[in-house]
């Protein structure tokens, strides 16, 4: 349970930071809708991603994995969908928008992980 709070977590401050930087992706809801907006993408990412890498997976072993990063902008954009569909107030402007936030969520998200799981090393030692 702690894990799936903690993805969140840095799925949420991974969109907030996307919403500050890439122009395109907005964000005019209540601030309780930030944290919806990341359970939002949280379930796409769970349920709808691993779909469509199957199908789409002859692009992806031909583009020898660059295809991901299309996948990724398609979930952003299927996030923005279902939180408008919701009253959330997250809004992607279009694809561009789109492929530039999720190449920044990935990249903070990588990074706050890898933070996250160098702080569990520390507290559990392997023996």
């Amino acid at each position: 349970m702690t894990r799936i709070f903690i993805t969140w977590l840095i799925n949420t401050i991974a969109i907030m930071l996307a919403i500050k930087f890439v122009p395109g992706i907005t964000f005019s809801g209540e601030w309780w809708g930030i944290l919806l907006t990341g359970v939002v993408f949280g379930l796409v990412n769970t349920f709808i991603r691993p779909l469509i890498k199957f199908f789409t997976l002859p692009l992806l072993i031909f583009s020898l994995g660059l295809f991901t990063f299309v996948i990724n902008a398609a979930m952003l954009g299927i996030t923005s969908w279902v939180s408008e569909r919701i009253n959330l107030g997250f809004h992607v402007e279009g694809f561009k928008s789109a492929f530039i936030g999720a190449f920044l969520i990935s990249i903070v998200s990588l990074a706050l992980s890898c933070l996250v799981n160098r702080g569990d090393r520390k507290r559990h030692p392997e023996s």
